[in-house]
């Protein structure tokens, strides 16, 4: 373990040095990721400009859930988005054989090794959003809330990341994961712009249990907001460490079928 973590510290400081070396690897993602961000505010602002209200939140709380999404994702995009995508061409070409040969815990060095420090600024840009929504929302911040709030952000992050690896693993199985990666774009860009809170029936057992893209930044928010309940709460721990279970549990697997492409 000691091990896995001294490499890992290593395979960062690398990173860095090698996105300093090569600024357009640091300029690139930040432009690419700035726009992206633009986009997803100007979607915001044509749907939810002329509404009151979904279901008691305002425009403030609106926009808390856009920047709580927007800042998850970044934490992903700025720690491991670019490693765990690169699962399934690993498996396909026969290059994860180089990983599992290795002393270090192959999934460790995956998740770690593409880190892109470009998406940075679009963290600065989310909890601007936030700061923004808290105060159009006008509503007076606890330091409970605030504590709650943080940790379902740690835990929702973890959550984003499962579903990356869990959907991504599919590729020991399958030739393509083409069209997985379809239906989570759909579901991501679906549970970005809408509310969890705004689903019923079937679509909230979906977004909730299924594709829980729908709790991600909702969970937080209402934490945030001070209207998540003791029944919320353990609802997210208990999503968390069944869905991390799961994509640890279907990565092992999968390696231990693994056949190398040059075999």
């Amino acid at each position: 373990m000691k091990n896995n973590f001294k490499f890992i510290s290593e395979l960062i400081k690398l990173r860095l040095s090698h996105i300093m070396t090569f600024r357009l690897g640091f300029f690139g993602p930040f432009f690419i990721n700035t726009s992206y961000f633009l986009v997803q505010l100007f979607a915001f602002e044509a749907i939810y400009g002329h509404v009151e209200n979904i279901r008691g939140w305002g425009h403030g709380e609106i926009l808390i859930f856009i920047g709580t999404f927007s800042l998850i994702d970044s934490i992903n995009m700025v720690i491991c988005f670019f490693g765990v995508i690169s699962i399934p061409e690993k498996i396909q070409t026969g290059e994860l054989d180089l990983y599992l040969t290795k002393p270090v815990n192959p999934l460790l060095r995956i998740t770690f090794e593409k880190m892109n420090p470009g998406a940075i600024p679009l963290l600065i840009f989310s909890a601007c959003i936030i700061g923004y929504g808290v105060r159009e929302s006008g509503m007076n911040l606890s330091y409970a809330n605030i504590m709650a709030y943080l940790v379902m952000v740690l835990l929702m992050t973890i959550l984003f990341y499962d579903m990356e690896l869990l959907l991504r693993c599919f590729a020991f199985f399958v030739f393509s994961v083409n069209n997985l990666m379809k239906i989570e774009n759909t579901a991501m860009d679906l549970c970005m712009k809408i509310p969890g809170i705004a689903f019923d029936g079937i679509y909230r057992f979906i977004f909730y249990c299924i594709l829980p893209y729908g709790v991600i930044a909702t969970l937080p928010t209402q934490a945030l907001i001070g209207a998540l309940s003791v029944k919320g709460l353990v609802f997210g721990v208990v999503i968390v460490c069944i869905f991390t279970f799961i994509a640890f549990s279907f990565w092992t697997y999968g390696v231990h079928r693994y056949e190398s492409a040059s075999s």
